[in-house]
């Protein structure tokens, strides 16, 4: 009943095209002019306009340079907020979960799995491959790394699960009548998102198996679950302690990490094992944590249609 919930607001399929191009505006256009104003001032002092993202980090510096790039984040995050709100009049609750009200238990949980495996992961490779990094260690700028990244990354990648796995697969979803099609339409978009990453130049396309992969596993998650709750915990752990751990000079997050990666980037196992391989155990132990069933109906089925749902809800609170 995840995408259903799109019904509890006004779910005409003007206002979905209005709110993309409202959330679009706060993220992209008004997000962007902070970092811009500095790039801009920077620039009229004689430095050089930087031409990509390795180039503006080190105009600004590295930890300014996060800050101000996850600030056109929370800008998304509350224009997305605004436009369901005001837009559609639906709940945030409703927005994020079929639950009554948000599990942050779930949450938790699934930022704590998917960090302690990053972190082990991580660990095993430095420890295997010492040759590959630098330890990168300073004190002070490591301090402030942490204090952007744990108070402003969460909003971050809560606004991508929001936008994506919330506001397109529920307004995907009610217009298309089918749940495969907002999976397959928001895992394409979330991966090609990533297409104009510096990674993608360095590993070439083949990088985009683990992007558009992603995007179908917190897909997959959000349906199965009927809410949103175990892909944000997912994916702010993920980024946070990407931001934490390692950086490398041919990356989206150029940061004060503890390790500098400074081996020769090629596309590899690492790229094809998360898809292939550590996803689906996930999914497995999601599975049988939450007692998941009913896979293709909830993958694959039709979406219910506003008086079906009506009729339910009316049964459920007459129990």
């Amino acid at each position: 009943m995840y995408i259903e919930q799109g019904y509890k607001g006004n779910h005409e399929s003007w206002r979905y095209l209005v709110g993309i191009l409202i959330i679009f505006i706060g993220w992209q256009l008004l997000g962007s002019i902070p970092l811009l104003g500095v790039i801009i001032v920077k620039s009229l002092g004689g430095e050089t306009f930087p031409s990509d993202v390795a180039g503006m980090s080190k105009m600004v510096g590295s930890n300014l340079f996060l800050f101000l790039m996850l600030i056109s984040f929370v800008f998304g995050l509350l224009a997305t907020f605004l436009t369901v709100k005001f837009v559609h009049r639906q709940s945030i609750v409703s927005l994020t979960t079929s639950r009554k009200k948000i599990d942050w238990q779930r949450v938790f949980f699934a930022f704590g799995l998917w960090g302690f495996i990053t972190i082990l992961i991580t660990g095993l490779d430095i420890y295997l491959t010492p040759e590959d990094y630098v330890f990168n260690f300073n004190l002070m700028p490591f301090v402030i790394l942490c204090l952007i990244s744990v108070f402003l990354i969460p909003l971050q990648t809560s606004f991508e699960e929001y936008f994506m796995r919330g506001y397109l697969m529920q307004g995907i979803g009610l217009m298309s009548g089918k749940r495969w099609v907002p999976l397959v339409i928001t895992s394409m978009i979330f991966g090609l998102l990533h297409l104009f990453n510096p990674e993608v130049e360095k590993l070439g396309y083949g990088i985009m198996v683990y992007y558009i992969g992603t995007g179908f596993f917190l897909g997959i998650l959000t349906l199965m679950d009927e809410g949103l709750e175990l892909a944000i915990g997912f994916h702010a752990a993920n980024n946070l302690l990407t931001a934490l751990m390692v950086t490398a000079d041919w990356t989206a997050f150029q940061t004060e990490s503890l390790y500098r990666d400074i081996s020769e980037p090629e596309l590899g196992w690492d790229v094809f094992v998360p898809v292939l391989v550590i996803y689906p155990i996930l999914l497995y132990l999601f599975s049988k944590k939450y007692g998941w069933t009913n896979w293709k109906d909830r993958l694959t089925g039709d979406v219910q249609n506003l008086e079906t749902v009506q009729i339910k809800e009316e049964s459920e609170s007459k129990l």
